[in-house]
């Protein structure tokens, strides 16, 4: 007969077992968030203040940004917390908000990235309907289906693994109440497998083939030009997006799509601190150093703070 007697609090195993390198860890972790946290907020004020980034482009860029600190603020203090004083414990309602909070940046960050791919094609290979593809409404329309669609699937998600249950064990072998991982311990012969698989169809691999065919497209265009001048302005307006598109689908496919294996949970561990901690760190970095638009706005922004 299974044991379906409700658990109250969990335990996250992960870094809880660490006695000598905790210090070092916290102010690693401490430096990414603070860095994660700061580069966003900076970039997300660089797009309100300066009107030559009120394009879609940068709504996107900024939204990315407000994503990235979700990721990493519903995460990385709980894990410092650990680090610093060894309590582990995350009670029934914390870890469930801490998952709902993940997934539902994971869902936004996935399709934003496949519509900031979709809005560099439409910039490079269709440069006369730009305006009006992407005009106001139209973009703002793309940026309220994608925060909704991510808040619908995350609460249909989190349903169902409060209706499952969690039964097997209250040791979560993670650094945060991962949906892998709590379906690792949910209640046998009802595991979240089916669901996980559609998810990974419908909020991974669509989006990824949106922004794969868009690049595709614009490579091809790219590699058209004649001009090496107008070639690199091309490639230059898309390197930033691209370079953040791999790490965050080279990341998730890492830690969702990998077979099974003996060191399957100290996998986890790693592309999860890719996926969840240091990407969202690197976001603002790789765009205020691969855009001058945005080094610009960046510059003025943090004059004007520091004075």
């Amino acid at each position: 007969m299974e044991n379906r007697t409700p658990i109250h609090n969990f335990e996250i195993v992960a870094f809880s077992n660490l006695t000598t390198n905790r210090p070092l860890f916290f102010t690693l972790f401490f430096f990414i968030y603070l860095i994660g946290l700061l580069g966003n907020i900076v970039l997300i004020i660089c797009v309100i203040t300066d009107v030559h980034l009120h394009k879609p482009m940068y709504i996107f860029l900024s939204n990315l940004s407000a994503v990235d600190m979700i990721f990493t603020s519903s995460t990385i203090p709980k894990l410092m917390d650990i680090l610093l004083t060894g309590n582990n414990s995350i009670s029934f309602v914390e870890c469930f908000t801490q998952m709902c909070f993940y997934l539902f940046a994971a869902s936004t960050e996935d399709m934003l990235l496949s519509f900031m791919a979709y809005d560099r094609y439409v910039a490079i290979c269709k440069p006369l309907y730009y305006h009006l593809i992407m005009n106001r409404g139209s973009y703002l329309l793309f940026l309220l289906g994608i925060w909704m669609s991510a808040y619908v699937n995350t609460l249909l998600l989190t349903l169902n693994i409060y209706q499952i249950g969690i039964c097997q064990s209250d040791k979560i072998q993670h650094f945060f109440c991962e949906i892998k991982a709590l379906d690792r311990i949910a209640c046998a012969n009802t595991r979240l497998h089916p669901i996980l698989y559609f998810e990974i169809i419908v909020l991974g691999f669509f989006p990824f083939l949106l922004s794969l065919s868009s690049y595709i497209n614009i490579i091809s265009v790219v590699f058209s030009i004649t001009s090496t001048a107008g070639r690199k302005k091309a490639f230059s307006t898309c390197t930033s997006h691209l370079t953040v598109l791999g790490m965050f689908y080279g990341a998730g496919m890492c830690m969702y799509l990998k077979p099974p294996s003996e060191h399957l949970e100290e996998q986890d561990l790693v592309f999860s601190t890719l996926y969840t901690a240091v990407t969202p760190m690197l976001n603002p970095i790789i765009y205020s150093l691969r855009n001058e638009e945005v080094k610009v706005a960046m510059k003025k922004t943090i004059i004007c703070i520091v004075h």
